[in-house]
């Protein structure tokens, strides 16, 4: 679908894609596939240009960051190192595009990578590994806890065990990331928030930033439930919202997790639809945290199962229409910019 762009000269700091070549994976999986690998199947290959393509494709994209995903490990470290080189290869697009040939344009401005924080003290080795890999654009990792006791909610890519934000294990890596002056990104489902608050509120001094809205389901067992779950996923907004070292991100509602729409990928419905169905969470979300600890995010190629990155952002756009300028200024770029210390893309 095409659109005209909304608000063209807004800065956007995109803070939320991956990088990846899934050709050799996708394949891999049985018919009929979980809706979230249709989804990515036609963006299997989600490089540089691919990502510079939409991008560029009519918003005012100032800078975007990185989000781990699995790509590009090495092949022969060990276990724990392995998510070096998906450090090692991002810095190399950062650096691509901090050239300048391609634009005015800083992809992967910062780069969140991935420890495995049940190694626990094991952990910060790793975690040095990654700042050194970095070249100063590492500013934290994400350990996705994503889990639920149906299979088919999250399918085959996502083994987050139960309870793993609670765990001992787990949080002795994780106090390994304040001294170290590491972000966290959490991504868990709507049902996990409660695992959540309470992370946050043992470690108060830890930056947190939560995913996607907190992942509202509407899939699998869960499909048709959004309005029966809504108060519940507020209230724990709004808990967490109370927590001063979170900050939210507003994005995601496009997955095919959260079934908003329920058909995809791409199946080309407009940002004045989307925006209606969205904008009960994305506002929820502004009301809890406040456009000083929210930010706006792609979460692209993923999101690409309910909208092209131009009709996502316009959808964006429409409901934070009668915002101030700098409501605007922190939800698109300014709290992203701080966050993740990039803020000199602001200058």
């Amino acid at each position: 679908m095409t659109e005209e762009i909304l608000e063209p000269d807004l800065p956007i700091l995109d803070p939320h894609h991956h990088l990846w070549d899934l050709r050799a994976l996708i394949p891999a999986f049985p018919e009929p596939r979980h809706p979230f690998i249709e989804a990515i199947a036609g963006a299997a290959y989600y490089n540089f240009d691919a990502l510079h393509a939409d991008v560029t494709s009519g918003h005012n994209i100032i800078g975007t960051v990185f989000m781990e995903c699995g790509a590009f490990y090495r092949a022969d470290a060990a276990p724990e190192m392995k998510p070096i080189g998906e450090v090692e290869f991002v810095n190399g697009v950062a650096a691509q595009s901090a050239s300048g040939l391609y634009g005015d344009l800083r992809a992967c401005a910062a780069i969140i990578g991935h420890a495995d924080m049940t190694l626990g003290d094991g952990a910060a080795p790793v975690l040095e590994a990654l700042v050194a890999a970095g070249s100063g654009r590492f500013k934290g990792i994400r350990h996705s806890a994503a889990w639920d006791a149906n299979p088919d909610v999250l399918g085959a890519p996502f083994h987050a065990p139960e309870g793993l934000l609670t765990s001992d294990a787990f949080q002795a890596g994780f106090a390994r990331l304040g001294p170290m002056g590491l972000t966290f990104d959490a991504w868990v489902v709507e049902p996990q928030l409660v695992d959540l608050i309470a992370l946050a509120r043992k470690f108060p001094n830890q930056n947190i930033i939560l995913d996607h809205c907190g992942t509202p389901l509407n899939i699998a067992s869960y499909k048709g439930t959004l309005p029966q779950n809504f108060d519940r996923w507020r209230k724990a907004i709004h808990r967490l919202g109370e927590c001063p070292n979170v900050t939210v991100k507003l994005g995601g509602l496009a997955m095919a997790f959260c079934g908003m729409p329920e058909e995809g990928p791409a199946k080309g419905i407009g940002s004045e639809t989307l925006a209606a169905m969205w904008r009960p969470y994305i506002e929820t979300c502004i009301e809890a945290f406040g456009p000083d600890r929210a930010m706006f995010e792609s979460n692209y190629p993923v999101d690409r199962w309910g909208a092209s990155y131009p009709v996502l952002w316009n959808a964006f756009k429409r409901i934070t229409r009668s915002a101030s300028a700098a409501e605007k200024h922190a939800l698109y770029a300014g709290t992203a910019a701080r966050t993740y210390d990039i803020e000199q893309l602001l200058t």
